[in-house]
């Protein structure tokens, strides 16, 4: 089972994607009526139920085919590499690459350019975790069917309770470099693939779909990992970074915060979002200057608006609503997704560099334009969100894109 990889239906295959088109049309148009009318709880449920459709089908097939699935966790494999034990998650850096004058020697570093041969079990499991549990939860959403939590709390025991293959929480080891660290605060860019499953968590729980057992020793479990993060030096260098990692950061807290319910946690995020990101990361025309500043900038520009909205949506009250929150000078939130928006439309127009790896894998449909439309209803966001590509199979694409379930987040 080592370096398990989930093979999910081709969207081409999707039989009904004519069908749920059409209904998602008759959806959109019944939501301008209810715009008219101004019935703002009917509005959303449209526009909830419009991004329902949308997935439907492909959804269920997907959480069908993996609740017969066994667990694999990180004990599954090992890299003899890794400093850490059977418990421990170890990954390997992306961009780091045998030196040919030395090639016994340190790596050296290709940014942009992702090894292949690098150790990624882990990572892997990690990822088909996110994916299944989060489609079995957006199952049991549209659904009710009660099979969609039992297969998601096996997975769940797996990874967080059972002592013979759980996993510590903590990342030690994550993102080490041959010759040169056994692990970096870096590497906690790979537990945003646990952020739809902290999500899940809290959605089974809210309806009681999990054993009591099950939702106490998750929220336990990311409760130390949230300890973890804000003190060991990896988490606090990697709270400092001053791009996207920075982001990640506080989005991954921000979420782990929610699931069990720390609100200082929770309020210091949202202050983060207001008087830090926005400020230093977002231009006055919506782009992320740090991001369009590397190799892969088209890529970055989306991985950071998906950390962005992600703290919109998370982190937002009646008395204090991120999503309507600007800055004197007009910067917010809907100036990102608007700078990106004809970008996702028609990539072609893209001013900027070409990204060195995966440009023709772009665009995908990023879950921020799903969240945006719920939460406006303006309906360029559906539509640059609902003909892409929703649940990619390439491997550096699954990596970047870690939110793929819109309707656990809404």
């Amino acid at each position: 089972m080592k370096g398990l990889r989930i093979s999910f239906i081709p969207k081409e295959n999707r039989v009904f994607s004519g069908i749920r088109l059409f209904t998602a049309g008759v959806l959109l148009g019944f939501a301008a009526i209810l715009t008219v009318g101004g019935c703002s709880d009917g509005r959303e449920a449209v526009r909830i139920r419009a991004v329902s459709d949308v997935l439907r089908s492909e959804v269920i097939a997907i959480a069908d085919s993996v609740c017969s699935l066994e667990p694999v966790t990180v004990t599954a494999s090992f890299c003899p590499r890794s400093e850490g034990g059977p418990h421990d998650f170890y990954s390997e850096g992306d961009y780091w690459w045998p030196d040919p004058e030395n090639p016994d020697g340190p790596y050296i570093r290709r940014d942009g350019e992702s090894n292949p041969d690098n150790f990624s079990d882990h990572r892997i499991a990690m990822e088909n975790l996110n994916d299944m549990v989060g489609k079995l939860c957006s199952a049991w959403i549209m659904t009710g069917d009660g099979r969609y939590a039992e297969a998601a709390e096996k997975h769940l025991r797996a990874w967080f309770i059972d002592p013979a293959t759980r996993m510590n929480p903590s990342l030690n080891y994550a993102q080490a470099i041959k010759g040169r660290a056994s692990g970096r605060g870096i590497g906690i860019i790979d537990t945003i693939h646990l952020t739809e499953v902290a999500r899940a968590v809290m959605r089974f729980d809210e309806k009681g779909a999990l054993s009591e057992e099950c939702a106490r020793g998750c929220r336990e479990w990311f409760r130390q990992y949230l300890d973890w993060l804000q003190t060991h030096p990896y988490g606090q260098a990697e709270k400092a970074a001053r791009n996207n990692h920075g982001t990640w950061w506080f989005a991954q807290v921000a979420v782990f915060a929610a699931l069990t319910g720390d609100e200082a946690v929770i309020g210091e995020c949202r202050t983060a979002y207001k008087e830090r990101f926005l400020p230093s990361q977002m231009a006055e025309d919506g782009s992320f200057p740090e991001e369009l500043a590397r190799t892969k900038p088209f890529n970055y520009s989306c991985f950071q608006l998906e950390a962005m909205v992600l703290m919109c949506q998370v982190l937002s009250s009646a008395e204090d609503n991120l999503w309507e929150f600007c800055l004197e000078d007009g910067r917010c939130i809907r100036k990102a997704l608007d700078f990106m928006q004809p970008y996702l439309a028609d990539k072609d127009s893209w001013p900027y560099a070409h990204d060195v790896q995966h440009w023709d894998e772009w665009p995908l449909a990023l879950t921020s334009y799903a969240l945006a439309w719920t939460h406006w209803g303006e309906k360029k966001y559906f539509d640059v969100w609902a003909p892409l590509g929703h649940f990619p199979e390439e491997k550096e694409m699954r990596r970047v894109l870690a939110l793929k379930n819109p309707l656990i987040w809404l």
